[in-house]
Order: structure tokens, then C-alpha cells, then sequence
């Protein structure tokens, strides 16, 4: 039987977290302005709070695999909770971008750390699902709230309010049972080679992240003052998408990607050739939010399924494959801002992951 109450203490944290990490695609105008920047170049904050997570969630999750689940998950929260005191006080966007980087390594080292224990809980598609609900409901909240916040009172709001959320996340955390990481791990060696596996699906839920960012990254300049509601749209869609995951991962994971992912691609066509106006982008960004989310999710949770030989580093091979994507995504989007949309963007990565997926489709069996 499944045992879902420590699952949505976690979820908490992760929301707590996860809005740190959305909030900026609505604060990309405001720090553009403050720093004197571009909006490409406050995008890039994006991607170095990606670029730490990538890098943050092995290393992390290695450091933490012997220690207790609480104490990893408490020792993280503390210094993603400081790298914001930090970032809402400096003056410095060489300092603001150096904290986007320590606030995603102690989130990787938290998600890791978290999902290698929800998958202990439930299945991993329901595990997956239930923790990044509240990664969705940050979207949901955060995006178009960073957007009001920096309108009303200034990004650095933004900040605090993260900062502040930590404190119930950290009663959430306390919470959670204080066990030992597992039973005693494999050596570092043996789970690492199970990366040689598993390398086609983590290279396909990458590409399917790097179209999601690519987009939502720039999506209120492409907004403009329609932004909280297109925001909202799309974290409302992700929500819908990683929920649907939950109840269809486990069961038809190659029938969630076979049919979502041409309708995910058919979609950043359209958007891109119809260049739609404020009302039909946030309808095209709820549905796109949703088939991103349940197609990515659905990857993810192969990778938790099937990395058995890794029950220590199976997290934080998924938290890096997600997030080696949200770096790529945007980086590439902001380089070619101008000459084409992002939304032709993710539909040429998505096409590719199409591709990569027939390749890799038998780890997609039940």
C-alpha cells in the first residue's frame, strides 16, 4: 500500500522551492531594467539556476547518500533559504547570478534526495506526479506572482516571499521520517555505470525540457502586459499535465508518449506560425503546459522506473536530465532571439526528441 502523507510534506518543500525557480520568468522585465541588461541576459538566470541543478544533483546527491533522509533534506533547505536573503539584498548581478547557482544546487540536492525517497513510498509515476504537483503549483502561483510582485513593490519582493515560504517548508521537512538513506549503498562506481543505460531517455526528457523552458523562459516578453495571465495559462496546463502523468505513467508510458509527443510538436508549430494574440497564446499555453509536463513526467518516471541498479543516484539522474534541459533551453532560445521565436525553437527540439524517442522506444515497455 501506498504511503502518500510524507509524499505531500515533500511536495510542500518542492513548492516552496520550485516557485523560486519559475518566479523569474516573470521577473526577467524588472531585472532587465534594474541591472541595465538585456532581457536575454536576465534570461540567463534562468539557466544558471538550471546550469546548478544539472551540476548539483549528482555531486549532491553522492555527498548525501549516506546520510539521514531528514538531515540532507533540512541541511539543503537552509542554504537555498540563505542564497535568497542574499539575492534580495546584492546590488550585483554577478552576485544575484552566482546565488541562482547555490539556490539550485541545494534544490538539486534536496529533489534528489526527495525523490529517491518518494519512490520508496509509491510507484514512481505517482511519486513523480505528487512531488512535482508542487513544482506546478509554483508555476501556477509563483510565475504570474513574481510578475504582480515586481509591478507592486519591486523583484527583490520576490526574494523575501521565497524566503519566507521556506519557514513552513521547513515544519513540512521536519516532518518527514528521519532514516537512514537506505539500506547500505552500492559502490559510487556501480551506480554510475548504470548512467550507460539509461543515457538515451535522460538525452530524451532533456530535449523534451530544454522545448518547455525555451518557451516559458521568454514568455513575458513575448506576453508583454497580457504576462500573468499567459503565465498562470501555462502553470495551470503543467499542473493538469503532471497530474494526468500520475494516474497514466505507470501504466501506458509508451501510449503517453507515442501520442503526446507529435501533439506537443504540432503545437509549437501552430503557436509559432499563428503567432496567436493575447487571449489564444494563454489557450495555447495551457494545452501546451499540460502535453510538456505529461510527456516530460512520463520520461522521468522511466528513468526512476529503470534505474534500479542506482536506488541512490536514480534521483538526481532525473533532477539532472530536467534540468540539463531547462539550461540548454533557454541559452539557445536567448542566442537566436531575434532571428527566429522560441516557439520554433522547442518545436525543432521536440522533433528531435521524436527521433530519439523511436530509438530508446523499448524502455518504454511495461
Amino acid at each position: 500500500m501506498e504511503f502518500r502523507v510524507p509524499l505531500y510534506f515533500l511536495a510542500l518543500a518542492v513548492f516552496a522551492m520550485g516557485t523560486s525557480e519559475f518566479m523569474l520568468a516573470g521577473l526577467v522585465p524588472g531585472i532587465a531594467a534594474a541591472f541595465a541588461v538585456s532581457a536575454a541576459q536576465a534570461g540567463y538566470l534562468t539557466s544558471a539556476f538550471a546550469f546548478g541543478m544539472v551540476a548539483g544533483a549528482p555531486l549532491m546527491a553522492a555527498l548525501a547518500r549516506s546520510w539521514r533522509r531528514r538531515t540532507a533534506l533540512l541541511g539543503f533547505l537552509a542554504l537555498f533559504a540563505v542564497t535568497h536573503v542574499i539575492g534580495g539584498l546584492t546590488t550585483s548581478f554577478a552576485v544575484l547570478l552566482g546565488t541562482r547557482v547555490l539556490a539550485a544546487v541545494s534544490y538539486a540536492g534536496f529533489l534528489a534526495v526527495a525523490l529517491t525517497a518518494a519512490t520508496g513510498l509509491a510507484r514512481p509515476g505517482r511519486a513523480l506526479a505528487v512531488l512535482l504537483g508542487g513544482t506546478t503549483v509554483a508555476c501556477v502561483a509563483g510565475v504570474p506572482g513574481g510578475a504582480l510582485l515586481d509591478a507592486a513593490f519591486g523583484w527583490r519582493s520576490a526574494f523575501w516571499v521565497v524566503a519566507l515560504l521556506c519557514l513552513p517548508a521547513f515544519a513540512a521537512v521536519w516532518w518527514i521520517p528521519d532514516t537512514a538513506a537506505g539500506a547500505k549503498p552500492a559502490g559510487l562506481r556501480a551506480e554510475l555505470a548504470e548512467l550507460r543505460s539509461l543515457a538515451g531517455v535522460l538525452l530524451l526528457a532533456a530535449l523534451v525540457n530544454a522545448a518547455t523552458f525555451g518557451v516559458f523562459t521568454y514568455l513575458a516578453p513575448l506576453a508583454g502586459g497580457s504576462a500573468p495571465a499567459v503565465l498562470a495559462a501555462f502553470g495551470t496546463g503543467c499542473f493538469a499535465g503532471v497530474t494526468a502523468a500520475g494516474r497514466l505513467a505507470d501504466r501506458w508510458p509508451g501510449r503517453v508518449v507515442a501520442a503526446g509527443g507529435p501533439l506537443l510538436l504540432a503545437g509549437w508549430v501552430v503557436t509559432a506560425l499563428t503567432a496567436p494574440g493575447p487571449a489564444a497564446l494563454a489557450g495555447f499555453a495551457f494545452v501546451q503546459g499540460g502535453l510538456s509536463f505529461l510527456v516530460g513526467s512520463t520520461v522521468i518516471a522511466r528513468i526512476l522506473h529503470r534505474a534500479t541498479g542506482a536506488p541512490t543516484m536514480a534521483g538526481s539522474y532525473a533532477t539532472a536530465a530536467l534540468n540539463a534541459g531547462a539550461t540548454a533551453g533557454p541559452v539557445l532560445a536567448g542566442a537566436l532571439w531575434g532571428v527566429v521565436s522560441p516557439f520554433w525553437v522547442a518545436a525543432v527540439l521536440v522533433a528531435v526528441a521524436l527521433v530519439v524517442g523511436v530509438v530508446v522506444r523499448k524502455a518504454f515497455a511495461r
